[in-house]
């Protein structure tokens, strides 16, 4: 069946394109600890991703994908009720961050029971989170900040780079805390050369994508770290 008129606007990869033309710039405070979860819509073009931040929990919004919703979230449903090539859910996260200017389409999606929102597209290599410590690039428009006073986590790889944790999640490691990433370095199994590091920022910590681009790598746990190359961020702590 061939769909036509608002129907055909909803479902489709050409819908993402459509969700990212309509992006706004929208300053979000307090992110630190705060659970969210990812949709990632898999098209040939790339990946839109809809993220599910200030949605799905009135009574508790530091919790944006609840159990009671997970629990009967299914791909396979999505994928047929979008008419997309795949479906990749990102399991439930935390932000490590204190703060970002984020692009975000106005349009509110349900996937499933989960209502979610635009805030880009990613290009992601094949390999990225089947092999830990493996870089890829992004696309990424929005800005994010990390709190003068507060801790930073920090991957040093042999070249010198220091990639600084955005995320982490208990999805591969069930009784993982944000209190024990300040050891989390007895978990990680680090590859030669890499080390792990906290470190208290002694001023405001802000990261920017190069001309759009960032990097960005994961753990063996699944934890996300960004790049501080040349040009992504104002200082490296």
């Amino acid at each position: 069946m061939v769909l036509i008129g608002k129907e055909e606007d909803e479902r489709g990869c050409a819908l993402v394109l459509k969700d990212g033309e309509s992006a706004e710039v929208i300053h979000f405070d307090n992110l630190r600890g705060l659970r969210y979860c990812e949709v990632f819509l898999i098209c040939d073009t790339g990946w839109g991703f809809y993220n599910t931040l200030g949605l799905n929990n009135e009574k508790d919004p530091r919790d944006t994908c609840p159990e009671s919703i997970m629990v009967n979230f299914s791909t396979g449903a999505v994928k047929e009720q979008y008419n997309v090539p795949n479906v990749s859910l990102n399991p439930p996260r935390y932000f490590v961050i204190d703060g970002g200017d984020i692009p975000v389409a106005p349009k509110v999606r349900d996937f499933d029971g989960l209502e979610a929102r635009w805030m880009g597209n990613v290009q992601p290599d094949a390999a990225f989170g089947k092999t830990p410590y493996m870089p890829t690039k992004v696309e990424r428009k929005s800005e994010l900040f990390f709190e003068k006073g507060k801790p930073v986590f920090i991957l040093d790889d042999p070249t010198g780079t220091a990639w600084v944790m955005k995320s982490y999640t208990d999805f591969v490691d069930k009784n993982l805390k944000y209190e024990n990433l300040e050891t989390l370095n007895k978990k990680l199994k680090l590859p030669p050369g890499w080390s792990y590091r906290v470190k208290v920022l002694d001023q405001d910590l802000i990261l920017r994508p190069f001309k759009g681009v960032a990097r960005i790598v994961q753990d063996e746990l699944q934890n996300v770290y960004d790049a501080l190359d040349e040009g992504t961020s104002n200082y490296k702590p």
